[in-house]
């Protein structure tokens, strides 16, 4: 397409815009090699199986062992409501907790802001081998200094080996991650609730609505986004979690596998641990059902609730 001007004529056809590609493809690259062959070999693998030593296409007989088989199902299923149950407890803790100490922080009046966030986020930064250890040894009934610490304020009587009992050990390690993680949300949420305009806060305190009430009928609604990203993130996270479940309670999950999740019950799946081989089918298997858990309820938030979530330019 050519343009005249002044006499000359120009030509304004659109460049090709190779630069973008060029940049994109290292990404792009990166990404394909940690990210996307490893998933497409996964899938591939859980439809093979070892048939006399050699690795033949089995379609879904691997499915049909893990649901059908009482054995497999059974750990299946158990690490599933698990996982569930951990999963629970941190969008009911963590995530109103969380959501209650952004609102409060991000208060104008509110002294020493900085350091209160930073104590709050530090626990995210540690690594989760030194959180298992450090509240193993915590909760410990024999050497640990929770029970001494609540002698101090006679409260020693709820002391109990918490992670000890097929009754407490999942809820208290769900709690753990809590202690560790909140500050995720509370950074998420404080973020942006700073990013509502002052003419929002402004127009409000001239209507009569300021404190807490501010907060329920002002600011809440303005930041559901980010609560809904957070909540698909801890969703995500927690179907994924195995760090310190391993640390904390082993590969087996004990007691009594009552703080099995999909994660470890993958890694033994998978490795093998004490007297069980591991099987890279079966665990393959295992991890593509993971997988699709975690779509599933990644689309159910992306098709259902997101598009219900009323989004405000400012």
């Amino acid at each position: 397409m050519n343009d005249k001007i002044d006499g000359t004529v120009i030509d304004v056809r659109k460049a090709t815009r190779w630069h973008i590609g060029a940049f994109l493809l290292p990404a792009f690259l990166v990404y394909s090699a940690v990210m996307i062959l490893p998933l497409a070999e996964t899938l591939r693998q859980s439809f093979y199986n070892d048939v006399d030593g050699a690795l033949t296409f089995v379609g879904l007989a691997n499915y049909k062992v893990l649901f059908g088989d009482a054995r497999w199902s059974h750990d299946l299923w158990n690490a599933f409501r698990n996982n569930l149950v951990f999963f629970a407890i941190h969008m009911c803790v963590q995530n109103p907790i969380g959501i209650a100490l952004a609102a409060l922080l991000s208060t104008r009046k509110l002294r020493f802001a900085a350091l209160y966030r930073t104590a709050i986020f530090l626990p995210a930064l540690l690594s989760f081998v030194i959180v298992g250890f450090i509240w193993k040894l915590i909760l410990s009934p024999i050497w640990g200094v929770a029970p001494y610490l609540l002698d101090l304020v006679e409260l020693k009587w709820i002391f109990a080996p918490w992670l000890g009992r097929t009754d407490s050990a999942l809820v208290a390690l769900s709690l753990i991650s809590v202690w560790q993680w909140i500050g995720v949300p509370m950074m998420l949420i404080y973020a942006a609730l700073l990013s509502i305009p002052d003419e929002v806060i402004e127009a409000a305190e001239c209507d009569g609505i300021t404190g807490w009430s501010q907060f329920w009928k002002i600011k809440l609604p303005l930041v559901l986004p980010a609560i809904g990203i957070i909540s698909v993130l801890t969703f995500v996270g927690n179907f994924n979690a195995f760090d310190l479940i391993y640390t904390a309670q082993g590969a087996l999950a004990g007691p009594d596998g009552s703080t099995d999740i999909l994660g470890t019950f993958l890694y033994r799946t998978f490795f093998g641990y004490q007297l069980q081989l591991g099987d890279r089918s079966m665990g393959a298997t295992v991890a593509t059902v993971m997988f699709l858990i975690i779509l599933a309820g990644v689309s159910l938030y992306l098709f259902t609730i997101q598009r219900r979530l009323r989004r405000y330019q400012f």
